[in-house]
């Protein structure tokens, strides 16, 4: 039995190796920051009435007195805009974290994985009182910060199934924000949807995020988001390596968010 085991030891060493387990991965290149978001800006609308428009004169007869107030020009027909403006906040790595979760079978025993890291980085831009102008920009996430609580898998990860030398970022670039409400305050919670494109390695598939947000204040929102996508549809494959099977083909992805405002 002892000498099958030495047998079978170079063996296990060599798929290690052919799988990236025993190759440490790149570190991260520089720190993440943010790509600054490019505010939408709504066209001018045309004015109601000619400028030329001059106000007709007010005729009064000997036996009326003249009105008190007249109105030379008739008031547009137009809504006031909301209470305060457009503020960008950036979200803080410091408060921030990203998972992703699934099972896989180690060693015989269903196992959850959980990978994590803070290597996050996205501004969005909102006025409290009028969400309809919201904007997320670019989300930046750095795969080489992503780490489990096992070194071999983790190495498989970086430099099999993610390939995180040469595809160092996760990008995920919002299209789409739907059922936000008209306004919130500082202490409410509200529920959306963001859809977008999601880029990993030079695969990019449409996902969608459900999210959960809150104003703590003016000046700091809270959130997260959530996404299930499949392995398949990036391409994402798993090595095949002594004691682990059935990985599973969904993978839960969750963005726990603080933003704070910078301007």
């Amino acid at each position: 039995m002892r000498l099958i085991r030495l047998l079978l030891l170079p063996l296990f060493a060599l798929s290690l190796a052919a799988c990236g387990a025993l190759r440490e991965p790149e570190a991260p290149s520089a720190p993440l920051e943010a790509i600054p978001l490019e505010l939408a800006t709504a066209p001018a609308e045309a004015p109601t009435e000619s400028p030329s428009a001059t106000p007709a004169p007010v005729e009064t007869t000997a036996t009326e007195e003249p009105a008190a107030v007249v109105e030379a020009v008739a008031p547009t027909a137009t809504t006031a805009a909301p209470a305060g403006e457009v503020r960008i906040y950036s979200i803080s790595q410091e408060q921030s974290l990203v998972r992703f979760e699934l099972g896989e079978d180690l060693r015989g025993v269903r196992t959850g994985v959980t990978g994590i890291t803070d290597q996050i980085a996205g501004e969005l831009a909102l006025n409290l009182a009028d969400l309809a102008s919201a904007q997320v920009g670019v989300i930046q996430i750095n795969a080489r910060g992503l780490a489990t609580d096992n070194n071999f898998r983790n190495r498989a990860i970086h430099n099999d199934i993610l390939q995180t030398g040469p595809f160092e970022f996760i990008t995920f670039t919002p299209t789409a924000i739907n059922g936000l409400p008209a306004a919130a305050a500082p202490g409410d919670g509200v529920r959306f949807a963001i859809t977008g494109d999601l880029t990993l390695r030079n695969i990019t598939q449409p996902v969608t995020f459900d999210v959960t947000a809150t104003a703590e204040s003016p000046d700091t929102i809270s959130g997260t988001a959530v996404a299930t996508v499949n392995r398949g549809d990036f391409d994402l494959r798993i090595p095949s390596v002594p004691n682990v099977a059935n990985v599973d083909e969904e993978v839960r992805l969750t963005i726990q968010f603080v933003a704070n405002a910078t301007s």
